[in-house]
């Protein structure tokens, strides 16, 4: 598992596709594990700190409580329009609360001060994925950490 810059610095191209579309789009789909290990879906923003990808949230919702638990997350890219121009980009790891003085430095960041209350959780990376279409042929190009990106073709 790794950081967003260990995740740039290893695999700067597919790093760079992914961080376009998640800046392409405000809003991105995270799934979550509930109590039951069922899958939740929940509307989210993140937004690229440092070496962080972090999440922020209202405090209680329930994606913070599922994350709390079990801190495995992934994270589905905005599609944006049906072209898929740009790709679809996909992010799995665990997710680990930030506290204290590093969750003060990401709000004194934030534009807009999200309150004292706000959960934020930054986002490690053990899998990251860009699936594009060109001439007809899709491919999905693989990261994880470690290994170079991996492509494969259909």
């Amino acid at each position: 598992m790794t950081n967003w810059k260990l995740f740039a610095e290893q695999a700067p191209d597919l790093s760079a596709a992914i961080e376009a579309r998640l800046r392409a789009n405000k809003h991105h789909v995270l799934a979550t594990l509930r109590a039951d290990g069922s899958p939740r879906v929940s509307g989210t923003e993140v937004e690229l700190f440092g070496p962080l990808l972090v999440l922020g949230s209202m405090p209680g919702a329930r994606k913070v409580l599922d994350l709390r638990r079990d801190p495995r997350y992934a994270l589905h890219s905005n599609p944006g329009d049906h072209t898929m121009a740009g790709g679809d980009a996909k992010i799995s790891g665990r997710a680990r609360e930030l506290l204290d003085a590093e969750k003060r430095a990401i709000r004194d960041a934030y534009p807009n001060d999200p309150g004292d209350d706000a959960e934020i959780f930054a986002l490690d990376i053990e899998e990251a994925v860009l699936t594009t279409v060109d001439d007809d042929k899709l491919h999905v190009d693989l990261w994880r950490p470690g290994s170079p990106v991996t492509r494969f073709t259909r």
